[in-house]
């Protein structure tokens, strides 16, 4: 190896890591670039929703067919306790916040005895924490002046036939038009 090679190799080995620990740390005084790409995160609903008013129309008697039909199949039935249905659902939400929301009813036999959970929210609320999107700025309204009727107007009224007809051809001219054919010729 000649000198000037083993040279760059030193240098090369040297100073590179020294180089990349460099980076680094000035990559952290730049509020960390590596956070500015973030992958897409989608809200995340699992469970049996129950509103407030599915909870208000519960009542001790009602039967086991009753309560599913008002509340759905619950999440958990164990065969250890068959006479207690668990619903659970829960909403991770993209910035990491997570809510769980947990009822449980209570049967004797065939019929509801009691029923007991979290504060359900209603479906309007519901609603809300699903569209809780980000604004996007003000809509501007969208109506026109009379002058920008008229002038739209204007531009879409039907021609007279007088114009709509095409220039008449100059004397001599044929009016026929020949083009040329789409394939070539075949013998």
């Amino acid at each position: 190896m000649s000198a000037r090679f083993r040279l760059v190799l030193v240098a090369v080995f040297a100073v590179g890591p020294m180089a990349m620990l460099g980076a680094c740390s000035a990559s952290k005084s730049l509020s960390q670039p590596a956070t500015w790409l973030t992958p897409y995160r989608p809200d995340v609903v699992q469970g049996n929703f129950i509103s407030s008013e599915q909870v208000a129309l519960l009542s001790a008697g009602l039967s086991r067919l009753q309560v599913r039909n008002l509340l759905g199949t619950p999440l958990v039935s164990s065969l250890f306790h068959a006479d207690r249905w668990d619903y659970v659902f829960s909403m991770q939400r993209r910035a990491g916040e997570s809510r769980i929301y947990r009822y449980a009813v209570f049967f004797k036999g065939d019929e509801l005895v009691r029923f007991e959970g979290d504060r359900m929210p209603s479906e309007s609320e519901f609603i809300a924490q699903l569209d809780a999107r980000r604004e996007l700025g003000k809509v501007p309204p969208l109506e026109a002046t009379a002058e920008q009727l008229q002038a739209a107007e204007a531009k879409a009224a039907p021609r007279s036939p007088e114009s709509a007809a095409p220039a008449a051809a100059p004397a001599g001219a044929s009016t026929s038009t020949t083009y040329p054919p789409l394939e070539g010729s075949r013998p």
